[in-house]
């Protein structure tokens, strides 16, 4: 059943068009599950209150640290196929994508939870080995996207999306950087410069990354990542026309 979590006062400086609604969904992680409820939540939200134009925005990082990364995969391809959704890139898809390209960074994947996601799709690599073998969990890797038709999923998704007052990106941006000349690491990686900048921003920049206990609203950001693989909450924000409310897995 949907319940919301928090509800915010309008924001008369920051809104999107009218129809149109806004679901946006932090850090998957590898929690299946927990992405099973949410989107459970979603719908019920949707029935409740009908919209026009509802659209899905996930900010990214659907694989690593959790154990079920291939599952969450295969929930967001068909969730693909029902309804209008956006699907940003993490840095942790970035690590995917360039350890098919480059097998050596593999033990730096590890360190990011890589082995959860090569274990989701059977596969089991040692840490500590040599070229050959980094090599051929990368022909692996590349084999099973492809037998469960996730190779598309990973090689088409967006950096940023826009709509109306709102910029969303899985990172941030980097302040005084026109939005539409962000780049790609700025967009997957940033961190300090972007989250203690308490200046205006071109648009409320909505993005994940940096683990919060829960949703952080600050004048020109919101932060959703709540670190679903370590407190079992998924958030996700909806805004509509000036207003703002989160709802959760839990």
């Amino acid at each position: 059943m949907w319940k919301p979590s928090h509800i915010f006062s309008k924001r008369s400086a920051a809104r999107i068009a009218d129809g149109v609604r806004i679901y946006a969904i932090g850090d998957v992680h590898g929690c299946s599950s927990l992405l099973e409820r949410l989107l459970e939540s979603i719908q019920a939200h949707v029935k409740a209150f009908p919209s026009r134009r509802p659209i899905l925005v996930f900010l990214g990082d659907y694989i690593d640290r959790g154990p079920a990364s291939s599952q969450v995969i295969d929930q967001l391809v068909l969730l693909r196929n029902r309804q209008e959704v956006i699907f940003l890139k993490g840095n942790h898809e970035s690590y995917l994508i360039e350890f098919l390209k480059n097998p050596t960074i593999l033990s730096t994947w590890f360190k990011y939870g890589g082995f959860k996601t090569l274990q989701s799709y059977g596969l089991k690599p040692r840490s500590h080995s040599d070229l050959k073998e980094q090599e051929c969990v990368a022909s692996a890797l590349s084999l099973a996207l492809n037998r469960h038709g996730h190779r598309e999923f990973f090689d088409h998704l967006k950096l940023s999306f826009v709509c109306e007052d709102f910029y969303f990106a899985h990172a941030g941006v980097r302040p005084g950087i026109p939005l539409d000349q962000q780049s790609e690491e700025d967009l997957l990686w940033i961190r300090d410069e972007f989250l203690y900048y308490k200046g205006e921003l071109d648009k409320i920049v909505v993005h994940g990354h940096t683990p919060v206990v829960q949703a952080e609203v600050r004048s020109n950001r919101i932060n959703i990542d709540t670190g679903a693989y370590v407190t079992g909450r998924l958030t996700c924000l909806i805004i509509e026309r000036d207003q703002m409310k989160f709802i959760s897995s839990t």
